[in-house]
């Protein structure tokens, strides 16, 4: 009988993404894939060093539910070859991941397996990989090389932007095309209609069960909202997320202020905006996922 991954929350994550590869990448973009390969295989016994989203995977493979079965499911996907693949199982084994699947494309874009896959979200370093994956309709976020302070709780604390992330892009484009006070006075009038869903609602949706699913005196997960938005444009932010029955446990409305500080207050292990700026500020304190904003038809 085949494996079903029903019910479990299902990562997919580059190589570069987890391990620390900058050095054989750049060998790949100055000398080609033939030296690549030949570096890979002569070192696929060295150790790599932790990349941007190792911590976050190491603590989502912790997590359990009531039975203690793992609640998530991690799958490498990847566009080395099995054969300069093996470093990567190698590194994974030393470092005592539980991840058992891979899909090695070989130069080729892996997203194209992650629906197949069932999974919830995609993270990889190749930023036209998360625009595929976004376009399909599975979260996806680009890896910033991003600054990482320490978080020692085993705790699994994850940030996310609000418009073009969680909910559609809807008032954020009003606020581009037309200026602040529209896009408040739009807020206000819509304050009482929930927003649409963003490319990171089916996630949020995933860890909401698990928190249900986990122990109430010692949450395994803690998420936040931390947005550009202030009062009064809080209120559609609320009632949007009352309207889904999700749980946020933090909620900060910055009014514009920059949000690296309160992230790393905060203890995020990872972080998810679609802004460039915000993506800039929050890389200087925490693992920061870029979701490049998906073209609403209008």
């Amino acid at each position: 009988m085949a494996v079903n991954l029903a019910g479990k929350l299902v990562v997919g994550i580059s190589s570069r993404a987890l391990f620390e590869l900058g050095e054989s990448h750049a060998l790949f973009e100055s000398q080609g894939v033939e030296e690549y390969s030949r570096y890979q295989i002569s070192h696929e016994n060295d150790p790599l060093q932790e990349g941007v989203a190792y911590g976050l995977v190491r603590k989502l493979l912790g997590l359990k539910n009531p039975a203690g079965e793992t609640s998530v499911e991690v799958i490498l996907l990847s566009r080395n070859s099995a054969d300069t693949g093996m470093r990567i199982f190698n590194a994974i084994e030393q470092h005592g991941l539980n991840i058992t699947r891979a899909v090695f494309a070989r130069g080729e874009t892996p997203w194209k397996y992650a629906e197949a896959l069932g999974v919830h979200l995609f993270l990889s370093a190749d930023a036209g990989d998360v625009r595929l994956a976004l376009e399909a309709g599975i979260a996806a976020a680009t890896i910033l090389p991003s600054t990482i302070h320490e978080n020692p709780s085993p705790q699994l604390r994850i940030a996310f932007d609000g418009d073009a992330v969680l909910f559609s892009d809807e008032a954020e484009r009003i606020f581009k095309d037309q200026g602040l006070e529209a896009f408040i006075e739009h807020e206000r009038s819509k304050a009482n209609t929930p927003l649409a869903s963003g490319p990171f609602k089916p996630f949020l949706e995933a860890l909401h069960r698990i928190q249900r699913d986990g122990n109430v005196d010692d949450p395994p997960i803690r998420t936040a909202l931390v947005t550009a938005r202030n009062a009064p444009t809080h209120k559609r932010v609320i009632h949007t997320l009352r309207a889904w029955g999700v749980r946020i446990d933090e909620a900060v409305f910055l009014g514009g202020m920059e949000k690296g500080p309160v992230l790393r207050a905060f203890g995020a292990d990872i972080f998810f905006d679609d802004q460039t700026s915000h993506c800039d500020s929050a890389r200087q304190h925490v693992a920061t996922g870029h979701v490049p904003v998906m073209t609403t038809s209008r």
